[in-house]
């Protein structure tokens, strides 16, 4: 729904976000895809929002061994899952083997 005021700025429910690459750690695998940020809000309050689920797109889910076992367009991670996760820059989103 779409509401105007008196001087012809509109208002709606959708709201704006940002893909972020990330990578997540669960308890048993990890996980890299994008992370959709509010625009012009930090990557850490997504995190802290209160919702249980995260959503992340363009999942690839990796086993142990770093093999990728599932890959999704759409993925609900529940936050209490998460070990750690961390947005990936330009340039930082391979992962070093040795």
């Amino acid at each position: 729904m779409i509401e105007y005021d008196e001087k012809g700025k509109f208002y709606t429910d959708v709201v704006t976000k940002v893909p972020v690459p990330s990578i997540l750690q669960t308890t048993t695998h990890l996980i890299r895809g994008l992370i959709h940020v509010k625009k012009g809000a930090r990557f850490k309050t997504e995190l802290e929002d209160t919702e249980q689920f995260i959503a992340v797109t363009e999942a690839n889910v990796y086993d142990v061994d770093g093999k990728i076992i599932y890959q999704s367009p759409f993925l609900a991670v529940q936050k209490k899952q998460i070990v750690w996760v961390m947005p990936v820059g330009e340039g930082e989103n391979k992962v070093a083997k040795e």
